[in-house]
Order: C-alpha cells, then sequence, then structure tokens
C-alpha cells in the first residue's frame, strides 16, 4: 500500500514517519489476516533460547557452504560428470576441514611429534669421537 503524497503532506506526524524519504510517500505492505498472524508467531518464537539453540546449527552449516562456495570456489564444478564432481566436491571438503583444523594450533606452534628413530648412517655417527 502507498500513501499518496498530498495524504502525507497533510499530515501533522509526517516527520516522524519512519518510510518517509526525500518527501516521498510512506510504503506500507499489509498481508492478508492469516499471513500476519503466521508471521507474528513465527517472530514471537525467534526469540526463545530453544529456536536460537536449533538454529545455530542451521547458522554453522550455513557459514560451511558459504565459505566453500566464496573461498573455494564449490560453485563452479571444473569438471563433467557425476563421478568428476562428486570427487572434486570430496576433495574440497576435505581441503576445508584441512584448513579449519590449521587454524585451530596458535601461530608458530607445531604439534608434539614422537622422536624419529635413527637412521642407520646416523647411528654409527652417534658412536665416533668429536
Amino acid at each position: 500500500m502507498l500513501f499518496p503524497r498530498k495524504a502525507c503532506r497533510e499530515c501533522a506526524d509526517r516527520l516522524k514517519c519512519t518510510g518517509n524519504v526525500e518527501g516521498k510517500g510512506r510504503h506500507v505492505f499489509l498481508m492478508p489476516q492469516p499471513l500476519q498472524e503466521i508471521q507474528t508467531q513465527n517472530r514471537t518464537e525467534q526469540k526463545t533460547t530453544e529456536w536460537r539453540r536449533r538454529y545455530a546449527i542451521r547458522a554453522g552449516c550455513e557459514a560451511t557452504v558459504s565459505e566453500t562456495v566464496h573461498a573455494h570456489g564449490l560453485r563452479n564444478c571444473r569438471y563433467r560428470g557425476m563421478a568428476r564432481t562428486h570427487v572434486q566436491h570430496v576433495l574440497t571438503a576435505a581441503g576445508t576441514n584441512i584448513i579449519r583444523l590449521s587454524g585451530y594450533l596458535s601461530p608458530g606452534i607445531t604439534p608434539p611429534r614422537r622422536p624419529r628413530p635413527r637412521s642407520r648412517f646416523q647411528q654409527p655417527c652417534r658412536n665416533l669421537p668429536t
């Protein structure tokens, strides 16, 4: 619904109107009552902690999809055919996981490793006098 300019200009609360931009009339969208009731109910439900907990799972999934599309080019496949496309998707997902895992370590810190066994060359060299 669009209020005509004449009606807006004559209104005493014109300056308080949130949709009035550059003297143009205000746009108000009125839905049919059943749809408005559904929207109101959904907006009320979105304020609950249960809904936010459930949505957090979806938000994590959406973030992963967004990362693979924007950072790793998943939207455009390099290959044709289902088998090759599937391989690209699996490798992209594995690469994404490796990048995420590397972010868990602080920069400059390497994960603890067991010492490597001495090679056959190193074993006799260790016994030499210095």
